[in-house]
């Protein structure tokens, strides 16, 4: 192809193409930015309009359910004749000109010993307030405002509805009970209700201009429309029957969200104007969902002309490069071609090619000396690389060899003890490098004895690997001359201290189980506090002494502590490498969601224990390179020695 045999023609290409990269890349990233400003402001927008209405609607009505649920107090706390209870009725339509009507509706007999029902009504009419007595033909122990107050015995807001009494009123009812009695006579005396006249939501949302063509909207908790701009959908239409018409899924899923009271700010594709922003927030005393709709199109109009502008910019000025290109290649490649036939040969990896000598100290002359200058520096660097990659592969060999042998040194069997049935364990080591610092061992010292045990060298990789084999060695050493856990890590701490350069430690913590009654016995050195969870209880830490860790100094004494397991009983150990696991942000895993962990199911088997913990700690990690090794180890107390045969515990 012609551009591929031209220096001229690839500067064209590369120039022109690059160029209008990056200003297609400039549009499109100032585009994105300024949408995503646009998105953010206008959020915030929606959020505080949608704020402003919900905290006018909400202070009404909190006022009103005050009101309310201050007349059944005063109910519960005094006794009133006839008279003044509706004497109290009628004050507090009075006071509260944003209360419709008030109803108290008593249990059957509760109010008068001769009168099944007695529900006197106050409400307005035309500017007056009017009384409707009770009338004991109508039932209203069967209507859904007093069932619903009754049996749930909380206050509530009933669904809005249109009044039967023809001036097509929108009301919603406020329920709240009532008790008589005290202790254990305590019941529900009866139900006060206020009636509110909702229009003014209509007019208010009717009144919020957004941009041109936005409007706002009240759902119901069902999802019943009750207020919006189209007068024809209220309570006539419900967010989900609209989308069951159009077998609408985002808008079913969005009716879902409001009804649950979520809030957010989320794009909508299929709005009858167009794709639209809708932020819809709840109004807490109700259970109700505002709805703010901002359309797509008249949010980035303004955007959308700037940038066919910025566009017709950007390809007259990459034309204009273009041009520039074409005159600068022609003058810089006339001098090359005569530098091209000579480094045909080198190109094909001929190193032995003497260049063509120039004489010249213009650009040519020194790019021709620096290819000689390349040539014997790449061929010793070919020579170098050659060498460090044999090197390299030798220490990555050395290394997994190394791996294999930590990893045999640690026990890979589960169960490791099959016929023993009075205790389970498993255990696991994942190290942060291709070897580790950390280790675990358990081993029988005597027929009845179990030493389990778990340890942290200091640093990581290769002389944290050398260091926990001499200490792993010299712990199970120690351990068969059968001493108790301090005389076991004081010998041990002698031996690692007499030779201790580098001054490098290792912390551990070192038990022995007796089979035969659940003793542990057990010492401390500078390890991370256990955890032992009851049968039948969750996991707590336990409260141990610190002691020194091992190596740095001798003389070092640690002391003995014993507990006693029972059948079920739990002790789960770790290294650090769990606890203080990072995630992106640096934050620890910590103790606390340590124990979160482990008591989701203290009873679980010991590898679904392990392999839990471990799950949590690369899920908090989220991606975050592992810093440390993760060792964990768990050990099941089952039965005592000698007691019936049982099945051990699944590990």
């Amino acid at each position: 192809m012609p551009w591929n045999k031209s220096i001229t023609l690839k500067l064209i290409l590369v120039f022109t193409l690059s160029s209008a990269l990056i200003f297609t890349v400039l549009i499109g990233y100032n585009y994105y930015r300024s949408s995503l400003l646009l998105e953010k402001g206008l959020e915030g927008e929606a959020r505080n309009l949608a704020f402003s209405l919900v905290h006018r609607v909400e202070t009404e009505l909190a006022a009103i359910g005050k009101v309310t649920e201050g007349l059944a107090r005063t109910l519960e706390v005094a006794e009133y004749s006839e008279s003044e209870l509706l004497a109290l009725m009628r004050g507090t339509l009075v006071n509260n000109p944003e209360i419709y009507g008030t109803v108290i509706a008593f249990e059957p007999y509760a109010f008068k010993k001769s009168l099944r029902f007695y529900d006197p009504y106050f409400y307005r009419e035309n500017g007056e307030i009017r009384f409707i007595e009770s009338d004991q033909s109508y039932n209203y122990l069967l209507k859904d405002w007093y069932q619903i107050a009754r049996e749930t015995e909380k206050a509530d807001w009933s669904e809005p509805y249109f009044d039967d009494g023809g001036e097509e009123a929108l009301m919603a009812t406020y329920t709240v009970p009532f008790y008589m009695g005290e202790g254990a006579a305590r019941r529900v005396g009866g139900i006060v209700a206020s009636d509110v006249d909702i229009r003014y939501l209509i007019e208010l949302v009717s009144s919020v201009k957004v941009l041109k063509s936005g409007y706002a909207a009240i759902i119901s908790r069902n999802g019943m429309i009750i207020a919006h701009p189209q007068q024809d959908l209220i309570l006539n239409e419900n967010i989900f029957s609209i989308a069951e018409e159009y077998n609408d899924q985002e808008l079913r899923e969005l009716g879902r969200k409001m009804i649950r009271g979520e809030s957010d700010f989320t794009l909508y594709a299929n709005m009858p104007g167009g794709r639209s922003w809708v932020y819809y927030a709840p109004l807490g005393s109700t259970g109700w969902t505002l709805a703010v709709t901002f359309p797509e199109a008249e949010l980035f109009a303004e955007l959308n002309q700037m940038s066919l502008a910025m566009s017709g910019m950007g390809l007259a000025g990459v034309m204009l490069l273009t041009i520039a290109v074409v005159i600068m290649a022609r003058s810089i490649t006339r001098p090359l071609c005569h530098l091209v036939k000579a480094t045909n040969a080198l190109a094909k990896g001929n190193f032995d090619l003497e260049l063509p000598t120039v004489n010249s100290d213009d650009e040519v002359g020194v790019l021709t000396r620096d290819f000689q200058e390349m040539k014997v520096s790449l061929l010793q660097y070919i020579h170098d690389l050659t060498e460090t990659t044999a090197a390299k592969e030798r220490i990555q060999s050395e290394l997994k060899v190394a791996t294999d042998i930590q990893t045999s040194l640690l026990p890979r069997i589960f169960p490791p003890f099959p016929d023993r049935v009075e205790f389970s364990i498993h255990a696991s080591m994942d190290p942060a490098k291709e070897v580790g610092g950390d280790f675990f061992d358990f081993f029988f010292i005597d027929q009845h004895r179990l030493c389990f045990l778990i340890a942290d060298v200091s640093d990581k990789g290769v002389p944290a690997a050398l260091y926990m084999m001499v200490a792993k060695t010299l712990l199970k050493t120690e351990a068969q001359r059968l001493g108790t856990p301090a005389e076991i890590l004081t010998r041990v701490n002698e031996i690692l201290a007499a030779d201790n350069e580098s001054c490098m430690f290792v912390t551990v913590f070192f038990a022995i189980l007796d089979t035969r009654n659940g003793e542990v016995h057990y010492a401390n050195a500078g390890h991370n506090s256990p955890l032992l969870a009851s049968k039948g209880q969750g996991f707590e830490y336990l409260t141990i002494k610190a002691g020194f860790v091992l190596g740095p100094m001798p003389g070092s004494t640690y002391e003995n502590e014993k507990i006693t397991m029972r059948p079920g009983d739990v002790f789960f150990l770790y290294t650090d490498g769990v606890t203080e696991a990072k995630n992106q942000e640096s934050a620890l895993f910590g103790e606390q969601r340590l124990l979160a962990t482990l008591q989701g199911d203290p009873q679980a088997s010991l590898s679904e224990l392990i392999h839990t913990v471990r799950a949590e700690v690369v899920k908090h990690a989220n991606g975050a390179p592992q810093s440390d090794d993760v060792t964990m180890l768990a050990v099941r107390f089952n039965q005592v020695e000698g007691q019936a045969k049982i099945a051990p515990t699944v590990l």
